[in-house]
């Protein structure tokens, strides 16, 4: 059997099928990598990695048998691909499966911040709508005029959601995208100033780092809301809060955050935030086939195989 290491919790579907199929070695976290026996660390040509913990040259030159990090996960920010690329270390993520429950939640996220969902379950559980009546209108989701900043698989998926709400969308993305006529725009900026909403649906990363920022949130508007599906990275949270605090915008939908699970208090704690514990692919539906994609790159690899779905 090849000698594999496992980076993350994993849950029994995926655990099992790992421990049939290959001689696993797991590890807590890239630091941890050094510490395995020697024997594991010069047989292993595999690395099957889950979580955020960076993994870097010097961890994969602890493997010096290495061939390929297989991610969980479609975002892999985590990892030094320039790093793997350099050492000849295969990259694979699993993109696709993950799409259509990310883009649900993303638009569940926007009606539920827009029509106070959270706080109307609340008023019913606490026996307040009997005391003290309704609660005060809340706002329309439909109709309004929606930005999809990247419009990849996931982006893709949230804008065909929303066109069925009736909404005008718009979108950026570095290159034009074939769209049954929506808006493309050529920054941030220009998006954020043409909509309401602005659903972020970027890769985390040095080149999307803060690119949510107080310019971009100004341009959104007092009325404008931003929903987060991507990574807590790309939105400024210094300039969020602040725009938040002086209702500068509306609102924030955010299911990733920066230096999760610490999570700042004034986002946490703003009764115009909806946050939610990264949960966009937590199904099991769709955690099973995240799982079983990171195994079909790991097999295929060691099969000399093309991988189904390649970083480097």
């Amino acid at each position: 059997m090849t000698t594999v290491i496992a980076i993350g919790r994993y849950d029994d579907w995926d655990a099992g099928p790992m421990r049939e199929a290959y001689d696993l070695h797991p590890a807590d976290g890239p630091d941890a990598l050094a510490a395995l026996p020697e024997e594991v660390r010069t047989r292993a040509k595999g690395l099957l990695f889950k979580g955020h913990s960076p993994l870097g040259g010097e961890h994969m030159d602890a493997l010096p048998a290495l061939g390929i990090v297989a991610n969980y996960g479609v975002g892999y920010d985590a990892i030094d691909v320039e790093a793997a690329r350099a050492r000849g270390v295969r990259v694979s993520n699993t993109p696709g499966v993950l799409s259509d429950d990310v883009a649900d939640l993303a638009v569940a996220m926007g009606i539920a911040l827009t029509r106070d969902m959270v706080r109307g379950a609340e008023w019913v559980r606490s026996g307040a709508w009997g005391r003290e009546g309704n609660l005060p209108l809340a706002r329309k989701f439909w109709g309004g005029r929606a930005g999809v900043l990247g419009l990849g698989r996931i982006g893709r998926e949230i804008a065909d959601r929303l066109a069925a709400f009736k909404m005008e969308i718009h979108y950026h993305s570095r290159s034009e995208k074939e769209t049954p006529g929506w808006t493309r725009h050529a920054d941030p900026k220009g998006l954020a100033e043409a909509v309401d909403w602005l659903f972020v649906a970027l890769v985390g990363g040095a080149e999307t780092e803060g690119l949510v920022s107080a310019e971009v949130l100004d341009a959104l508007g007092e009325d404008g809301v931003v929903v987060n599906i991507s990574r807590g990275s790309v939105i400024d949270e210094e300039a969020l809060a602040a725009a938040l605090e002086a209702g500068r915008i509306r609102g924030a939908a955010l299911d990733v955050f920066r230096g999760e699970p610490e999570v700042d208090p004034r986002l946490a704690g703003s009764e115009r935030v909806l946050p939610l514990p990264h949960i966009g692919s937590a199904t099991v539906e769709t955690r099973r086939a995240m799982g079983a994609l990171q195994r079909e790159n790991l097999d295929a690899f060691l099969a000399g195989r093309e991988l189904p779905t390649p970083v480097v």
